[in-house]
């Protein structure tokens, strides 16, 4: 176990003015709080903390981050208080050891929404203070290395978790060589049987190919120093996980893989990164498609360097990375490359010397707070932000030259809401260089994208499958809940207007707003959406805002109540006759002296793509039928014709009869649902003739069931769409005219 005094020594490496006096106070503290508390391996647990902060050594970090480091398990484990700790350290400290211990008491590993509203505290918590990640991703890499000792049962589902947040996060922040073996170790345990096969061949093939890197490395050594460019070169191989994955994803063998290993040259500067960058293009032949500059272009959590492939010695291709050394320190630590605290309160002279929040890095990390802020259950938010964690990047730009970094498999339509939300709701089309393209295509690096909007567009919920950024997906999924919610508020106002009117009242939405207390809701959308749905009756309404106000239909004399018919009018202001209870068949509808239903205070109907939230009874219903709506809760209006049997059901609900009508527009032509039972001479090419005669007519077949009724005869069920009454019945009576056609009529219920 590291020694006090060796602790201050691996600081003072790197910052010579260390606060010797806050680390060994740290470090007594932490050991003296853990006192003889044993870790699962039987090792002291104060070794825990101790290799934590020693990480955090390894990545230069300043003696404050250390301290938390020793004591971040010292609130959750012992007896130690944030008093205690605010009083001996400082209340930074101690805000930041708080702050992983609300995260520790998070069961992780347990339900899906627990882990996700831990994500939600650490981002949150990162977002405050990068401290937080750096003590957490050392503390998770600490316990990795040791999770053999854990119980064999909990190892899998920590691997995963690590695999899923933590090597992510990590390189989304830029810190590589921490994701690197933070996803080795978990490949370890989630496959043990691939990480073994893939580690092996890795060795083999190292061992066979010693010779020919060695060679590759003295031959760009060698033409550097040719062109008096200062520069070191060091292979590196690729990492087992990494190498697992690029075969799954491309099914590919290993002997296929062509970078397993690849050369790194560094620099001093950036003009010597394309001085070098030259000179290897004009000595060996470059690889076309395998070029990319993260220095003109980088990436988001800050990564700089050129990749390029070439054709180099021996006819091999050779992947290298050429960066400045300040590059490949931050490629390695990511933001905490970015960390200078000079002292632990992280000021010197009245200076803030916190890491920027200007990186990419902490760009990425403020459009994943904004999410947190959308309303997206946790299960969204973890699912989305895995995606976004997971992805490559693609690089697009705006007409105007801003440049939008997505994840590679990205459509205009995550172009248009990452540029912004309202450009994404109102997206209608997109040109891509130029040239007009379907909104599913997929952007490639370099693409120049303009968004084409429209304020009437709606964006619609198939887009949802479409888009591959979390921030499209949460605004799709809250665009299309407000388009439904309009939809039913749209039909509970037509409701309560009707319902006022008849209780010889004035509606109006400020009249509900001194009454949203009595009613539970919180606005007056919300009232009206309620109602919509079925979930609130409109008389409860009319009562909330008028308590003196006395339904008519309670009032009836208890004889006529008893006996007999007596009249009713629902909440759409359709009247009834409702039986007494000497009568068990409701008569389910009253004709005026003309012969049809009364119409004045009826909801229109146009359609299933109308403005309220209307479907149609299995059976079907067409213009020119006599229709009556039946309101589902939480599922609008289902529209039944007037003759339907399935409307028995409802006999003793009057309160959910809607009064409807239809309400075409001959400039929006629209087919209606229609169910028709044909029976037909069982022999070949009559369905053959029954579906030209349905085609020639311009109706359309969506399903068909056959049921062979005798060995002769075949019934069959059609569900069509046609125009209207009379385009129905022209149909009935010209297949009734086919002569292996016996019967054709349209199925009511």
């Amino acid at each position: 176990m590291m020694r006090q005094y060796e602790l201050v020594e691996r600081v003072q490496r790197y910052k010579p003015d260390v606060n010797e006096a806050l680390l060994n106070k740290a470090y007594v503290y932490a050991m003296q709080k853990h006192g003889h508390q044993r870790r699962a391996s039987g090792d002291p647990y104060f070794s825990h903390p101790l290799e934590v902060a020693a990480i955090l050594t390894d990545m230069h970090l300043d003696e404050a981050t250390i301290a938390v480091a020793l004591l971040h398990d010292t609130i959750e484990d012992t007896s130690a208080t944030r008093a205690e700790i605010d009083e001996l350290f400082g209340p930074d400290i101690g805000k930041l050891v708080e702050g992983l211990t609300k995260l520790k008491r998070l069961d992780l590993v347990s339900k899906k929404a627990h882990q996700a509203e831990n994500l939600r505290k650490l981002l949150l918590a990162i977002s405050d203070d990068v401290r937080v990640l750096l003590v957490k991703l050392a503390d998770r890499l600490h316990n990795m290395r040791t999770l053999d000792h854990v119980p064999e049962h909990k190892r899998l589902r920590i691997a995963e978790e690590t695999m899923d947040i933590y090597a992510p996060l990590a390189g989304r922040m830029g810190m590589q060589d921490m994701r690197e073996e933070l996803e080795e170790l978990a490949f370890r345990h989630i496959n043990p049987e691939a990480f073994r096969a893939v580690t092996e061949r890795l060795a083999e093939f190292f061992e066979r190919n010693r010779g020919v890197i060695k060679a590759i490395e003295e031959a760009l050594s060698h033409l550097f120093t040719e062109h008096q460019i200062e520069a070191t070169v060091k292979s590196r191989q690729k990492k087992p996980w990494s190498v697992f994955r690029k075969m799954e994803t491309k099914a590919l063998s290993f002997e296929q893989l062509s970078d397993i290993f690849g050369f790194r040259v560094l620099v001093d500067t950036v003009e010597d990164c394309y001085r070098a960058l030259g000179v290897i293009h004009s000595t060996w032949s470059m690889v076309p498609g395998r070029f990319k500059d993260y220095i003109s272009t980088p990436k988001q959590n800050d990564y700089r360097s050129i990749h390029t492939t070439i054709v180099g010695p021996s006819r091999q291709r050779v992947e290298l990375q050429i960066r400045t050394y300040d590059m490949h320190g931050i490629a390695e630590y990511g933001v905490a490359a970015h960390s200078i605290y000079k002292d632990f309160g992280g000021k010197v002279n009245g200076a803030d010397h916190r890491i920027s929040r200007d990186t990419n890095a902490y760009a990425w990390l403020r459009r994943t707070i904004e999410a947190l802020s959308e309303g997206d259950t946790p299960e969204d938010f973890l699912e989305n932000t895995k995606l976004e964690l997971f992805q490559d990047q693609v690089f697009c730009f705006t007409p105007k030259g801003r440049l939008i970094a997505l994840p590679r498999g990205a459509t205009p339509i995550d172009f248009a809401y990452a540029v912004h939300t309202e450009v994404g709701d109102t997206c209608v089309g997109a040109k891509v260089n130029g040239r007009i393209m379907p909104l599913m295509t997929e952007l490639k690096n370099g693409d120049e994208v303009e968004i084409i909007r429209s304020k009437a567009q709606v964006p619609p919920a198939a887009w949802e499958s479409v888009v591959v950024t979390g921030k499209a997906r949460a605004a799709i999924r809250r665009a299309t809940r407000n388009a439904i919610r309009k939809q039913y508020s749209g039909l509970g106002a037509r409701i309560l207007e009707r319902a006022f009117e008849r209780a010889e009242k004035t509606f109006s939405r400020d009249a509900l707003k001194p009454v949203l207390h009595r009613l539970g809701r919180q606005d007056v959308e919300d009232v009206l959406a309620a109602v919509g749905r079925g979930e609130l009756s409109s008389q409860d309404v009319v009562r909330a805002v008028f308590p003196d106000y006395k339904d008519e239909r309670v009032t009836q004399a208890p004889k006529e109540r008893e006996e007999g018919w007596f009249n009713l009018r629902n909440a759409a202001g359709m009247l009834f006759q409702i039986p007494g209870r000497s009568s068990r068949k409701a008569k389910r509808t009253t004709r005026d002296a003309s012969g049809e239903t009364p119409q004045g205070n009826a909801v229109p109907i146009r359609g299933v793509t109308g403005d309220l939230p209307v479907s149609f009874a299995p059976e079907g219903a067409v213009p020119g039928d006599r229709i009556v709506g039946i309101l589902q809760p939480g599922s609008g209006i289902t529209i039944y014709p007037i003759q339907s049997p399935a409307l028995t059901a409802f006999d003793d609900q009057p309160e959910r009869w809607i009064d409807v009508r239809w309400d075409i527009d001959e400039h929006m032509k629209e087919r209606f649902p229609v169910r028709m039972s044909v029976t037909a001479i069982n022999e070949p090419g009559s369905l053959a003739e029954i579906a030209q005669v349905v085609a020639s007519n311009d109706a359309n077949i969506h399903t068909l069931a056959m049921e062979r009724t005798a060995p002769d005869f075949t019934e069959m069920l059609f569900d069509l769409e046609v125009w209207d009454l009379k385009h129905l019945n022209r149909l009935i009576s010209q297949l009734k005219e086919i002569t292996s056609v016996s019967d054709a009529h349209r199925v009511n219920g």
